[in-house]
Parts: structure tokens; sequence; C-alpha cells
């Protein structure tokens, strides 16, 4: 009896130890999903075929690669826009900008003016304001794009600092051409072709009223003529001034509310941006964080700093990827220094396609390559939308797999605010999907049956993946004129539009399967395909559905909220003094390796 009952305790001690290294194991699963830190690097105007993950034989991006070696990728990713400004509105948000107020009705699809009143509206709900609620300590570096003020230049209803964002360093509005001397205006050629006609009926309305004043046919009071006179010279004035000073009024540099370099240098600015970012990362080792890391690169102007130029195949623009991927290194390396790398999210992708149509004065390529994908940046074409989505998480998500189902950037919203343990908002739509069963082999097919395209405020294209198939049909209810025609963008205009004579409609609509025809060559007939009015009914539906989940919002892209005010004008010193001030030239940025 003693043997048996020493016998029953071994057994009782050793079942009790396995039921509590069961628990022990689970608890150190449920906690290794709970709460992880999140970085989601942003790349401007990359395009998909400018990584050795996605095909590149040519430019070096071993650090970008390493991510999905060691992570997912995910093949039909796509960006809710084909446009900056729309495009994080929805990545923030996880939301279709059209929700927002965020996608425009004009020509113009994104803010140009740091002085401009539109901006992410304060209603909108962003990951991070949910993330800081949940003790996250929440950065962006970089890029923001998404407004400033309001009415005063220093209420900053639209700062990052007002949708969750606890740090901020970086450029409020995009980098453009006009802020690098030397490399040309996005604006003089618009400009110049908008001002024609005003200025001509105007010169010829002023010289007829003299004429018949003088002839005495009409008599025009001197004092209307000269304040006649005195408006459009003031409003001149006001033009050149601007246009003069454009680089410090646009582009310049902020830390949190307080602008330290203006206007900005681009002298080892991818250095400073990766320094402030390990800087972040070092403070808050101890805590759960959230970094955006929003690229300037590759959006023109280009720039490299002198470890990087001249050393890829593509010139100015090669050495800018290569330079941003040797960002992303510096990034991975001070997580593992942390011993935070199996703690850590990272996700890595790009606003839109690449923007093919950025050519230099010089005639050298400035844009990326978007690989077999037809189009780019501001159209719906899959080279516009269809962007790189890289997700490393070691232990959690798979390693080295391939994802070819429909995604979206709207996706990383429902994902991280619910690895944060955060309750997703029940007052509104949220269009992206939660990402996690699919990046950890849980569910093979993507929640999304359907994906809007919009260019701009209007509907464009829509992706349509039945559960029942492998087809993923595309329909197009209008496409950009492409010019010259036999080319494959907009270079006349810079870029495509999105109505009126830039756009030709289709009745019935365009159809592709991209499952078959991912290059969008040859579009689908009743003759080629029997089922094609069917598809048609099925995509007509959902758009009904979908036009029905609207609702009336203000308008952000208005021109009234789109123009420069200049009581809204940030400036570190005065417009006289042609706000002016550099309070970042005295710190040492980051040593990078050189060759």
């Amino acid at each position: 009896i003693f043997h048996l009952f020493l016998h029953t305790r071994k057994k009782m001690e050793l079942l009790l130890l396995l039921i509590i290294c069961q628990y022990t194991i689970n608890s150190v699963k449920t906690q290794n999903v709970s709460k992880p830190n999140i970085i989601l690097l942003m790349a401007d105007d990359l395009g998909i075929g400018d990584l050795g993950c996605y095909g590149n034989r040519t430019l070096r991006t071993p650090n970008i690669d390493r991510l999905a070696e060691e992570g997912v990728t995910l093949t039909q990713h796509i960006a809710a826009s084909p446009l900056c400004t729309p495009s994080r509105a929805a990545f923030l948000t996880g939301r279709y900008p059209i929700r927002s107020g965020m996608a425009a009705f004009s020509r113009v699809g994104v803010f140009l003016f740091s002085a401009s009143s539109g901006g992410l509206p304060s209603e909108e709900i962003t990951f991070s304001k949910l993330l800081k609620q949940k003790g996250y300590a929440t950065a962006l570096i970089g890029k923001w794009h998404l407004g400033m003020n309001c009415e005063s230049s220093n209420d900053f209803c639209h700062h990052p600092h007002s949708h969750g964002f606890d740090y901020f360093y970086g450029l409020p509005v995009t980098n453009f051409r006009d802020c690098k001397p030397g490399q040309g205006s996005v604006f003089l050629k618009g400009v110049q072709k908008a001002l024609v006609i005003p200025v001509q009926i105007t010169g010829i309305a002023l010289v007829s009223l003299a004429i018949v004043q003088y002839i005495g046919l009409l008599k025009v009071p001197f004092q209307a003529l000269g304040y006649l006179l005195l408006i459009i010279t003031i409003s001149l004035v006001v033009l050149i001034f601007f246009f003069y000073h454009f680089r410090h009024l646009n582009c310049f540099l902020m830390r949190d509310y307080q602008i330290i370099q203006q206007p900005l240098s681009y002298e080892k600015l991818t250095q400073r941006l990766t320094k402030e970012a390990m800087q972040f990362i070092g403070r808050n080792t101890d805590a759960p964080f959230l970094l955006v890391l929003s690229y300037l690169h590759v959006h023109t102007a280009l720039y490299a700093s002198e470890n990087f130029k001249g050393k890829s195949k593509h010139g100015l623009y090669g050495d800018a990827v290569e330079e941003m991927d040797w960002s992303v290194g510096q990034v991975l390396d001070v997580l593992e220094k942390h011993d935070l790398g199996d703690k850590t999210l990272v996700y890595f992708t790009s606003d839109q396609g690449a923007h093919i149509e950025e050519i230099s004065s010089a005639g050298e390529v400035h844009g990326g390559y978007n690989g077999i994908y037809k189009g780019g940046k501001s159209t719906n074409w899959e080279g516009g939308i269809r962007v790189p989505g890289l997700l490393r998480w070691p232990g959690v998500v798979q390693a080295g797999a391939y994802i070819d189902e429909p995604t979206s950037n709207m996706d990383i919203f429902p994902t991280i605010v619910k690895l944060a343990d955060a309750q997703l908002p029940s007052d509104r739509i949220i269009d992206g999907q939660d990402l996690l069963p699919l990046l950890q082999g849980k569910v093979t097919r993507s929640k999304h049956e359907f994906l809007f395209h919009y260019c701009n405020a209007y509907l464009n294209a829509v992706r349509w993946r039945p559960g029942n198939s492998e087809s993923v049909w595309k329909v197009f209810f209008f496409t950009p004129n492409f010019s010259p025609e036999d080319s494959s963008g907009c270079y006349d205009s810079h870029v495509c539009f999105c109505h009126g004579g830039f756009v030709t409609r289709h009745d019935p609509p365009l159809l592709f399967d991209l499952s078959r025809d991912p290059e969008e060559k040859v579009p689908l007939t009743p003759e080629t395909e029997s089922r094609f009015y069917k598809i048609l009914r099925v995509v007509h539906q959902a758009v009904d559905n979908h036009t029905r989940s609207l609702q009336a919002v203000p308008n952000q892209l208005s021109w009234d909220n789109l123009l420069w005010k200049p009581w809204l004008q940030l400036c570190c010193s005065s417009l006289f003094q042609s706000c002016y001030c550099d309070y970042e030239s005295g710190g040492s940025p980051l040593e990078v390796p050189s060759g």
C-alpha cells in the first residue's frame, strides 16, 4: 500500500507538472501575441518592382528582402488610393478616404501647401489614438501630408499630435521638386497654363476699357479702374511672392509643434530620420510602442547622401532606394540590440505605386518600376495600387510565406488594434480586415470579397474575389486617357486625372480576370467570358450596397480647403525674414558605412 501510494503520488506530481508547463506555454503564447511593439514602415511612390523580394535583380535591397525571408510577402496588397493624401488617410483610419472627406472632386487630390485648412478630421479615429489609449508610446517620423491647421496658425487641429501621436519629427506636407533647388518645379508648368487665359482676358479688358473711355463711348470712373488695377496688382504680387518663397513656406522640418529647419535641408536627411526612429525605440524598450516611419524616399525631389550617391545601377532613384533599405536595416538592428525582434511586428509598404511620369529636366528617369503591372501613381491600374506588403513577427506569423489574396493597406488598422487589445470603433464602418489569421495560416482566403478603387472621389473600379472561385475579377467604369496615347502614363500632365475629358467611360464596363491577366492587357467580352453579364450584375449590386453605406461629410480637399491661406502659415521667424531658421545643423547625424 505504501509503494502504491508513492507511485500514485509521483504520477500526480508529474501530471501537475505537465499542467503547469502547459499553462506556462499557453501564457507565453498569449503574452506573445498580445500588445506587441508595432513598427510601420511606409515608402513614398515606391514601385512593387523596385525590391529584390518582388523580383528586382539590379537594385540592392537586402534589408527589406530580409523582412520577406523572415515573414510574409503579400503579392496582392492594394493601396486604398493611388495618391498620397487619401491613401495615408485610409491607412491610419482603416476606412475608404471617401468616408472621411479625404477624397477630392476636383483635379487636385492631395494637399499642396502647409497653410491649407483641410486635413484629416478630428472626428476620425486613427489606430494611433486607440493604441495610445492602451498605453502605447506613439511616434510618427517623416512625412505627414494630412493637414496642419484649421483657423489659426497655432490651432494644430490636423497635427499628428491631434491624431494620437505623442511624438512627431518630420515634414507637415510632402517632398516636392520645388523643395530642392535645381530640381525643377511641380507647379510652374501648371501655374503658367492656368494664368495665361486669365491674364490675357484681364489685359484685353483693361485695354478695351481705356479705349472706350478715351473715345467717349463709355464713362468709366477712374476710381473704379484704379481699384481694379490695384486688386490685380496685389493678386499678382501675392502670387509671385508665394511661388518665389514656396520652398521656405512649404518645405520645412518640425519636431512636435516647433519648426526646427526652414527651409528643409537634404543634407543627411535619411540619417536624421533614422536616428530619430532608433532613439525612439531606445527610449521605449520597457513598454509597448507604435512607430510609424514614413520615408520621404522615393518621392521627388530625389536625394541620397554621399555614401549612397552614384552607387546603384539606376541613377539617383536607385541610390535613394538603396539608402532607404539601409535605413530599414538600421531599424531592424536596433530591435535586435534591445532583444525586441520577437516582440515586434514590422510592416513595410508604399503609399501607392511608382510615379512613372517622373522624368528630370535632364531626361533621367526619376520614377520607379511597377514590374509587370500597368500604369502607375494616380491610376487604378494595378501599377498604381498594387504595392509591397511585408510583415515580420518571428514565432507568430509564417516565415518565408507568400499570400496571393486581395489585402489592403486599410487592413493594418484592425490588425494592430486587435493586437493591442483595443476595441474596434462600433459607431462607424471599418473597411479593413484583420490580417492575423491569414498571416498565421489559420485561413487561406482573404475576408475581402470586394475592394472598391476610387480615383479621387469617383468610383473608378471594383475588385471581386468570389469565395467559390480562383478568379479575381476587376471591373473598370472609366480609365484615364494616357498621353501620349501609346504610352503607359499621363506624361503631358505629369499625373492622370479622374473626370471630364481626362477619362474614357466604358459601357459596358471593362472586365479583367487578374488571376489570368494580371497585366490587364486584354479586356474580356461576352464572347470570351460566358459569365460576363452575371459578373457585372454582382459587381453593380456590390456598388449599390457600398454606395448606400456612405454618408455625406465635409470635403477636406475642396478648393477652399486646398488654397494657401496666409493666416495659417507656419513660420519660425517672420514672412518678411523669409521664414528662415536652422536648429538642426548642430546635431550629429547617424554615421553610415562607406561603400
